[in-house]
């Protein structure tokens, strides 16, 4: 890196003919520039310029070298010159690994803005329940809910979706209605196969109730916990973002309003800290979206 620094800085003093307006252009002290020029011959083992006191001329070996390092400038500067661009409009095939239910019914709407804002993007999206691995299959990121188990992946966290109870207006004049989340323990609830068995911890405010919650039901997909709810089989908890439809529908309403299951972090995991500008533009949009 020293000498590709060395060689912009020989370009500069060329096209400037001299060393004191070299200087100014780079913004570096004319004996800095001078020094480190003497350097570069003497690594070289040639001379590169003859100094006199007016001006610089290039000796037959700096000429040739001249020609060839101002060929490596010019591509470096366009290069980075790409890069912002492609930081400012991302193209490429974007990888992702989203969870089935949570991606049907809520990220799909995001996903459409995203590919309106960025054009050049395409998307190759696996939506699957398993946990992909990021260093050996071929995904820019994946998107999971729930805190992410130890590894050495980077995880950065979305948002974090606060959950309520809902069940069917049919479950509620059939069974009746909760007043207290005591109350639930006569009631069939659908569980998550993945959270405490048999506890539902609720919240109020400061106030916190541990339930004992029993039901024939035990489920790892919020979808299908969604459509056995609104189908009269029970009461769950699930972020609102997940039955959204379903209660503007009327198939589903909120109760014990007052009170609030555990949240649901929502996390981005990538297998490093550098990511290419899709990827991150990616990640940026959802933190956004998802705290709106």
């Amino acid at each position: 890196m020293e000498l590709l620094n060395d060689m912009a800085l020989f370009v500069a003093v060329v096209k400037a003919k001299g060393f004191r307006h070299a200087a100014e252009a780079v913004g570096m002290p004319n004996s800095t520039v001078s020094r480190r020029i003497s350097a570069l011959e003497k690594a070289i083992g040639l001379r590169l310029l003859h100094r006199t006191t007016r001006r610089i001329e290039l000796t037959e070996a700096g000429q040739l070298y001249y020609e060839r390092c101002k060929r490596i400038v010019d591509e470096a500067r366009l290069a980075h010159e790409q890069l912002g661009t492609l930081l400012a409009q991302p193209t490429g095939t974007l990888r992702a690994s989203l969870p089935v239910d949570f991606a049907n019914t809520y990220l799909a709407p995001l996903i459409a803005e995203f590919a309106g804002r960025y054009p050049g993007i395409r998307f190759d999206l696996d939506l699957t329940p398993r946990l992909v691995d990021l260093v050996a299959e071929p995904f820019d990121v994946a998107i999971r809910m729930g805190k992410p188990p130890d590894s050495g992946l980077i995880a950065r966290q979305l948002a974090s979706l606060s959950s309520f109870l809902y069940a069917s207006p049919r479950y509620i004049e059939q069974a009746g209605e909760p007043r207290h989340p005591l109350d639930l323990a006569q009631h069939a609830c659908l569980g998550f196969r993945t959270g405490k068995a048999g506890t539902w911890t609720l919240h109020r405010g400061e106030e916190s109730v541990a339930v004992a919650v029993d039901g024939r039901f035990q489920l790892n997909s919020a979808g299908l916990i969604r459509r056995l709810s609104s189908l009269d089989q029970g009461i769950a908890v699930l972020p609102a973002e997940i039955v959204d439809e379903e209660v503007a529908q009327g198939r589903l309403r909120r109760i014990l309003p007052d009170w609030e299951g555990p949240s649901t972090p929502v996390y981005a995991m990538t297998e490093t800290r550098l990511l290419p500008a899709k990827t991150q533009r990616f990640i940026e949009f959802l933190r956004e979206r998802l705290n709106r």
